[in-house]
């Protein structure tokens, strides 16, 4: 009995964190905690990875998602909000959210930034009302590897993406299918 008592309350805590990602439009943060939280992520991440800073340098704009939280038993699901900066200044708020299904269990916290590298990309971005990852323009997830060796002259693609602050256990970690839409804050 103690075995399915286990069983049933693993159970209970992901579909919990399951319900946690689900969107809350009207229970976010506010603008001023958002933006506090996605500006010390973003120097965070620029202090621990040279290639996003200097990507950074380049940017026409940067959208920073500080906490996303991802959580999922067969059925997932993932949301988060965050900030839009263009020359250092937060001038737009979005959210990203996605559902996903299969083999998958666990709970996981992290954060993004995408770099928009031309102002093609960030027009597209206004105008899709609702970008969809790995829909439109080329959106590369930088990993370890290619972040530590990529410089400004190495840097050829439209949008970047660095994930940071992972904290949790959840099986495939990825953006592709989230939805980023523009908020009102």
């Amino acid at each position: 009995m103690t075995k399915l008592l286990r069983s049933l309350t693993l159970v209970a805590m992901f579909a919990a964190a399951a319900a946690l990602a689900l969107p809350r439009p009207a229970a976010g943060a506010s603008a001023a905690e958002l933006n506090r939280d996605a500006r010390a992520a973003l120097n965070a991440l620029y202090a621990k990875n040279p290639g996003a800073k200097a990507v950074g340098k380049d940017a026409v704009a940067v959208l920073v998602f500080p906490g996303i939280i991802k959580a999922g038993l067969g059925i997932g699901g993932q949301y988060g909000e965050g900030v839009l900066y263009r020359g250092g200044k937060a001038v737009a708020y979005y959210n990203t959210a996605g559902a996903s299904y299969g083999l998958q269990a666990g709970a996981q916290k992290y954060g993004y930034a995408m770099f928009f590298l031309s102002e093609e990309t960030l027009k597209y971005l206004d105008k899709s009302e609702g970008f969809e990852v790995g829909v439109g323009p080329s959106v590369v997830v930088a990993d370890e590897g290619l972040a530590k060796s990529m410089t400004t002259t190495t840097a050829k693609d439209k949008i970047y993406a660095f994930i940071f602050d992972q904290k949790g256990a959840m099986a495939a970690l990825g953006i592709q299918g989230n939805k980023i839409t523009k908020i009102k804050k």
